[in-house]
Order: structure tokens, then C-alpha cells, then sequence
């Protein structure tokens, strides 16, 4: 999609709105340019020195004119602020909405906190979408009815107004394309440098060495002298604009006052007619400046449409509509046939040819060496990711059949170096689920070891967690995310490590505790503590992304 429909889009979303500025700029703009008509009455009356009924009631209008002129532009101001409201709440639920539900696909070899970041051009677009909305249709209402207005004192003006459109017609043709493309580079590297002090940031104590130090600012140098280098070019074209304004300025000036100097000595204006033309040549100059700084902006708001839908446009996973499909909550069994995953664009396999099957109830555990294909083969199972060939089947049933949200309120997951969200520990834990009772997370907590971490804490379940715990140790974490998966008791529950930050007696514990009878889910773990293997009735080897036995 074009940065141009883009902004297309944007517009017929609030057509209302923008239909109503744009009424309200015509009806100001007429009584605007009906002033100077106004104006020109009183000068008349002043030159032949009568203070008439006629003459107050003018004064009495054009006043008038310029209140309810100040009075569309505050309606106007209220609309604006309404639409830059709708298309910050629009843009943060698009973000919200669709970073869970992007393929996987698409956001391989991506860092998404990165791609969030994009969401600050929303600020961009909210703020120059409604400044153009005022200024272009304003500046192009005074263009236009200025040119109607002066070809009302002679025909000239008509022939005069053709070229001006034509010429500003020219100059936009001219200008448009290497404008937007020198914007959307400069902006590339913006967004390259904003990358780069993110992973400094993320890294600060690894760039406190010297040698490390010195690379992250050889680094930034070299993005932010591309920066610069696209930034001039994109100033060389707005430099170019800024010099045909002004010698456009001077012909409109010259054209207009030569023009209407002539009408006056040939006696084909009086002097009102004059000052009221030049009161309108004013005012279309005026227009003219504001048309070429708003192109400039409109350049900036086509750039962050772009920057935002590089996010929007991101495929969202298929699902099934209106599936009569649910998973049975007391009988869940999985298998895969021949299932096979390769990343995106690469011909090795990750797993090649799974075939296995899980009892309702059954505990799973899954071994295998660092790139065995145990992280990917749950993801598969947890419908995270899709295989890239052969079938997952829940109750033999294939499980595309079934909506992914009817799938996953069934299952708990835990991947590897899972981290808490920003919140409080109970916000971690319940997300502020209203079924959840604080019994249920007392217990919990208890169960999983919590407790005397938790009441160590000078706010208890109350302590606000930074996204990446960093103010409490790996142990708690882990615990933590453990039980935000188990909360809601899930049907089928995938772990990775969930305990490798845990002592050995407490991961018994624990481990006893999740195997209990009682338990309504299927259990499958990928873990190399030893202790799962006398838990969970089947065990399967992976080795290179093979079954090697089961």
C-alpha cells in the first residue's frame, strides 16, 4: 500500500469530521473574502465623507463577519482535537491488538520491541494529519476564492488565477516524489540510531568496558552520518521548494500589483476596488506560503503512515470464523502426523517427521540437547507457531478446526526466558482476572514457594515488577510466570524450564505439586532436571530434530 492510500484511508475513516472542517472552512472562507467587499463599501462612503444608517450597518456587518469567523475556527479546533483523540486510541488497540496475533513468520529475525516503537509516529500523524486539515483546505479555499473574487473586477484575473493553479500544480508534481522518497530514508536511519541506543540501553553494564564502549559510539557516528547525509537531501528538496515559493511570491506580488495599478490609472477600479484587491492579493500569498510549509509536513505525516503500516500491514494469524468446534475440557488428547518445521526462508529442518501421541492426563517430558527441536516442537503443540508440513490433531480432530482463541484459553504455556509484563506481582499472576479469588492466589502462591519471597516484600502482592524483574530475584521470576500459567488451570499445560533458576528440594516440590492426580491438565515439559523423569510416564528423545525414541 501507497503512503498515499494511506492517507486516503485515513481520511474516509472520519469522513464526518473532515467533511464538517471542511463546510466550516468554506463558510469562512466566504465571509473572509466577502470583507474585503465589505471593507471597500466603508472606504466609499469615508471618500465621499458620509456617516450614514448604511455605513454603520457595514461596520456592524464586517464585525460581525470576523466573530462568526473566530467562531467556525473554535468549532473547528474541537473537531480537530476529537479526530487527533480517535487516531492516538485507534492507533495504540491496532498495536495492542495485533503484536500477539502477528505470524510468527513475519516477525522472525525481528525485534519486536523495536517495531513498537513505531507507535510514536502516531504522535506525527495525529498531530500534522488535523494542522493539514486546517491549513491546506483553508490556504486552498483563500486561493480559490481569491482568484473569484478578483476576476469579479475584471476578466483578467481569470486568465491570471489559471496560471497560478497551474504553476503551484507544477511545483507540487515536481517536488512530490523525491520529497517523500528523502523522507522515508531519513527516516530508515532515524529509526536505525533510536535501534542502536535501545541496545545500548539494554546492554549498559556490557558497554562499560572500554573496547565495547568505544565500538557503540563508532557505531552510532557512522548511523548518524548516514542520518545526516539522508537529512540534507531531504533539505536540499524543501531548500528547492522555499526558493520556487519565493520566486512565485514575487510574481503573484508584482503580476497582481502591476495589474491592478493599471485598472486604477485606466479607471477600470476605484481606490476601494484597489485596497479591497490588495487586502485578497495578501491573503493569497498568505495561502500560497502556508500550501508549501504544509507540504513539508504532509511529507512527515505520509512517512509515519508508512512507518505505522510497515507494522499494520504485518499478516495476523488465520483463524477459523465461527467455529462449532470446542475442545472438550475433560478429554484432551494430541497428536501429530509427520509434522516437519523449517524457519522462514531457510531449507533446514528443525524438526523433521514428528509423530507422537499424548493421553488425556498425561505427563510428558521431552529431552534432547541444545538445538534438538524441543523449544519448537511446544510451540507447535501450544499452536504458537505452524508446522511447515503434516498435522496437529486434538481429539482427532485437526486443530485449525478449532479457533485459536477456543485452543489457547485451554492451554497455560511457558517458553524459555519468559519475563513478567510491567505491574504488580497479583497483576503478574491474575491480569486482573475478576474470577480469580484471592484464596485461590493465597494458595497458589503457597503451592509454588512463593509465600516467604512475597512476604519479604515491604508491599507484599502489591510490589510493582519492572518488565524485566530485575528487582527480584530469577528463582521468585520464575515462580511468578508460573503461576500467571496455572491460575486458571489450564487443559493442557507446556513448560520449558519452568525451575532451572530453583534449588533442588524446592523444584520437588514444585514438580509434585503441578503431577498431582487432581490437576485438570495434560502435562508436556522440556527440562533437564532429572527429577521430571521419575514424574512423567513417557519420555521422548529428540536428537537433530528427530524422534530418536519415545
Amino acid at each position: 500500500m501507497t503512503p498515499l492510500k494511506r492517507f486516503k484511508n485515513l481520511i474516509l475513516i472520519d469522513k464526518q469530521d473532515i467533511y464538517q472542517i471542511f463546510l466550516y472552512s468554506i463558510i469562512a472562507g466566504l465571509i473572509s473574502f466577502s470583507l474585503p467587499l465589505g471593507i471597500q463599501s466603508i472606504i466609499n462612503f469615508i471618500q465621499a465623507g458620509k456617516v450614514s444608517t448604511s455605513w454603520i450597518i457595514l461596520v456592524v456587518i464586517v464585525v460581525v463577519g470576523v466573530a462568526f469567523v473566530g467562531l467556525l475556527k473554535i468549532m473547528q479546533f474541537r473537531i480537530t482535537e476529537n479526530l487527533q483523540q480517535k487516531i492516538f486510541v485507534r492507533s495504540s488497540f491496532e498495536f495492542a491488538y495485533r503484536f500477539p496475533k502477528i505470524k510468527f513468520n513475519e516477525l522472525h529475525n525481528q525485534y519486536p520491541p523495536e517495531l513498537a516503537n513505531r507507535f510514536f509516529d502516531t504522535l506525527t500523524v495525529q498531530k500534522g494529519f488535523t494542522k493539514l486539515l486546517l491549513d491546506i483546505s483553508g490556504a486552498a479555499l483563500q486561493i480559490f476564492f481569491g482568484i473569484i473574487l478578483l476576476s469579479l473586477y475584471h476578466s483578467f484575473f481569470i486568465f491570471f488565477g489559471l496560471i497560478l493553479l497551474i504553476l503551484l500544480y507544477l511545483i507540487f508534481k515536481i517536488n512530490f516524489n523525491i520529497g517523500l522518497e528523502t523522507s522515508l530514508k531519513e527516516s530508515k536511519y532515524k529509526y536505525k540510531i533510536a535501534h542502536w541506543l535501545q541496545e545500548i540501553a539494554r546492554n549498559h553494564l556490557s558497554f562499560k568496558s572500554n573496547s565495547i564502549f568505544n565500538y557503540s559510539l563508532h557505531k552510532n557516528d557512522k548511523l548518524v552520518n548516514e542520518y545526516l547525509k539522508q537529512r540534507e537531501n531531504h533539505f536540499q528538496v524543501l531548500m528547492k521548494q522555499f526558493v520556487q515559493l519565493t520566486g512565485f511570491k514575487i510574481l503573484i506580488t508584482a503580476g497582481l500589483l502591476i495589474i491592478g495599478g493599471l485598472l486604477v490609472i485606466n479607471q477600470q477600479m476605484n481606490i476601494g476596488q484597489f485596497v479591497a484587491a490588495e487586502i485578497i492579493i495578501l491573503s493569497i500569498i498568505a495561502a500560497v506560503e502556508k500550501l508549501f510549509s504544509g507540504l513539508e509536513l504532509f511529507y512527515d505525516v505520509l512517512t509515519s503512515l508508512e512507518k505505522l503500516g510497515s507494522v499494520v500491514d504485518m499478516e495476523l494469524e488465520e483463524d477459523v470464523q465461527n467455529s462449532n468446534y470446542l475442545v472438550d475440557k475433560n478429554k484432551i488428547t494430541i497428536e501429530t502426523e509427520n509434522v516437519s518445521f523449517s524457519y522462514p526462508k531457510s531449507d533446514k529442518e528443525i524438526l523433521k517427521n514428528i509423530n507422537l501421541s499424548i493421553e488425556p492426563k498425561q505427563h510428558t517430558l521431552i529431552l534432547g540437547e541444545n538445538g534438538s527441536g524441543k523449544t519448537t516442537l511446544i510451540r507447535l503443540l501450544a499452536r504458537l507457531i505452524e508446522p511447515t508440513s503434516g498435522s496437529i490433531f486434538i481429539n482427532n480432530t485437526n486443530y485449525k478446526k478449532y479457533s485459536s482463541d477456543e485452543y489457547r484459553s485451554k492451554i497455560g504455556i511457558i517458553t524459555a526466558h519468559e519475563m513478567p509484563f510491567e505491574g504488580t506481582i497479583l497483576e503478574n499472576i491474575t491480569c486482573n482476572n475478576p474470577e480469580i479469588k484471592m484464596e485461590m492466589v493465597f494458595d497458589l502462591i503457597e503451592k509454588l514457594k512463593l509465600t516467604e519471597a512475597i512476604k519479604a516484600l515491604p508491599k507484599g502482592l502489591d510490589t510493582p515488577i519492572s518488565s524485566e524483574g530485575k528487582q527480584i530475584n530469577s528463582s521468585t521470576i520464575q515462580k511468578i510466570v508460573l503461576a500467571r500459567c496455572i491460575i486458571n488451570e489450564p487443559k493442557l499445560l507446556f513448560l520449558e524450564n519452568p525451575l532451572d533458576k530453583s534449588d533442588e528440594q524446592t523444584c520437588k516440590e514444585i514438580i509434585d505439586f503441578l503431577s498431582e492426580e487432581k490437576h485438570p491438565w495434560t502435562l508436556v515439559v522440556a527440562s533437564k532436571n532429572n527429577y521430571w523423569k521419575q514424574i512423567c510416564k513417557q519420555t521422548i528423545l529428540l536428537e537433530k530434530g528427530e524422534i530418536k525414541s519415545i
